[in-house]
């Protein structure tokens, strides 16, 4: 099932999407550095050329892409401000495109439903005009590739 994205307020936004497997596989894909290398990519014709995860209050985690051809990168990188496994991360994110964006305050939950898991995305930040910019980038699209990719690839095998 494709995910979904609710515009909660001018500086909110709610994505959802259902996986085929429990919360804890779904969680450990989402929070295990050798796991998120097979499914978050990047877009087509990029690659992730780094990943590092500490999953506690004060940790950090960075993901880095790169074409293919080597000609263009960016990076993410975040705090994380609480995790309660399997079922909840709370973290701060910036992008650098190459330029830093403004933070993105987001909380995804993982929640047993129908015999998988729901996960629930809130990203919240300062200004309407950073959401409308974030919206802009073809994010979405980005997100469900990846999450096509984990549903049809880890959480299937």
């Amino acid at each position: 099932m494709p995910l979904t994205l609710d515009r909660t307020s001018p500086t909110t936004a709610r994505v959802t999407r259902f996986f085929a497997a429990p919360p804890e596989r779904v969680f450990a894909a989402h929070t295990e550095p050798e796991l998120v290398r097979q499914w978050l990519t990047g877009p087509e014709g990029w690659i992730m050329t780094r990943c590092e995860i500490d999953l506690k209050p004060g940790g950090h985690f960075r993901y880095d892409w790169q074409s293919i051809d080597g000609s263009a990168g960016f990076h993410l990188k975040a705090e994380i401000l609480e995790v309660e496994a399997p079922s909840r991360i709370l973290h701060v994110e910036r992008m650098y495109l190459p330029d830093e964006t403004p933070s993105n305050r987001v909380e995804t939950l993982f929640q047993a439903q129908d015999g998988g898991t729901l996960m629930v995305m809130t990203m919240q930040v300062e200004t309407a005009e950073t959401m409308e910019a974030m919206l802009a980038t073809g994010m979405t699209d980005g997100m469900e590739a990846s999450y096509a990719k984990l549903d049809a690839g880890f959480l299937q095998g």
